[in-house]
């Protein structure tokens, strides 16, 4: 089991990166780390993985303690891999020469099985020869988290690891990824700006806000429920909105315009979604969005209710 213990840490004496962050993660387990730029997601991956000297805290690994530079010659925990946004590869040999430089080369034929097992599971058997100069940023990206588990970490550290790679590529990688990941029983954190990364693989979702833990719970529940606005725009827009005296954070898929209501807005945009539009609406100088089948023309006065209550919605 990974603790997390009270840890702090800052760069400087004026700015905390790190405020008394505690949690754990049980072996197998796949915790996503969410937060606006500059929140802590990465320093809190570096931490972790024992590239940092903490201010305050400890880190274990179950009774082994992680420590940093100061400790170690060579930082970084061994039985974790890390997979920064930066990706390190050695660019003039193969993309399989990659993977199996962390493999012993006392046993070809199960190093030559991993780096196959590996190059299906990220998509890259085509270019298993290709050398990692002449691949696209996405491919790289893909190629390092091959690499950091050719060894077969206990815990698999991500910083933001699709955020170059092609949507078309995006998601059969993630589900291959994940599932690979949880059928050999690898801890994971990920952090991510992407919100599909928290809501489809992850058992567990933290929130930073100000550098310190807003909330620690699973996906589903922080989604439904979310504490505060800050937390429901880290996967849609969101309306604020008292309904009956009782402030709400309501998504867009949960407003609807219907026939008739107390709310009147007037439509200032429309935009193609695919499935739906999503409609951008001004009542009172206040800006609210809501999904729809259909487009519907600037300027356009409509009536708004909730999924719940179509009546006596007013806005704070």
């Amino acid at each position: 089991m990974l603790l997390v213990n009270q840890i702090s840490f800052s760069y400087s004496k004026s700015k905390i990166v790190l405020d008394k962050f505690n949690f754990t993660l049980k072996q197998g387990e796949h915790l996503c780390v969410m937060g606006e730029s500059g929140c802590g997601k990465s320093t809190l991956l570096k931490a972790i993985y024992g590239l940092l000297d903490l201010n305050k805290g400890n880190i274990y690994w179950n009774n082994e303690q992680i420590l940093g530079p100061e400790f170690n010659l060579v930082p970084g925990f061994e039985l974790f891999k890390y997979v920064a946004q930066d990706f390190d590869l050695m660019p003039y040999i193969s993309v399989s020469e990659n993977i199996k430089k962390y493999l012993s080369r006392f046993y070809p034929e199960e190093s030559e099985r991993r780096t196959q097992e590996l190059l299906e599971v990220i998509e890259m058997k085509a270019f298993e020869n290709t050398k990692v100069k002449n691949l696209s940023g996405g491919q790289k990206q893909r190629v390092a988290i091959a690499r950091a588990l050719a060894k077969e970490p206990v815990l698999l550290l991500l910083d933001e690891p699709f955020s170059q790679i092609d949507n078309f590529k995006k998601n059969t990688l993630r589900r291959n990824l994940f599932t690979y990941l949880k059928e050999k029983n690898i801890a994971c954190i990920v952090a991510t700006h992407d919100k599909n990364d928290a809501l489809s693989f992850a058992d567990f979702l933290l929130v930073i806000k100000n550098n310190t833990i807003l909330v620690n719970n699973n996906p589903e529940e922080i989604y439904k429920n979310p504490k505060e606005k800050y937390v429901a725009s880290l996967f849609d827009d969101v309306n604020e909105l008292t309904i009956n005296n009782n402030k709400q954070l309501l998504y867009p898929h949960q407003i609807k315009i219907v026939d008739k209501s107390d709310l009147l807005a007037v439509v200032a945009n429309a935009y193609f979604k695919g499935e739906f539009w999503l409609i951008e609406v001004e009542h009172k100088n206040q800006t609210l969005f809501v999904n729809h089948l259909q487009s519907i023309a600037k300027g356009t006065t409509v009536y708004l209710g909730t999924k719940k209550s179509h009546l006596n919605i007013k806005l704070r």
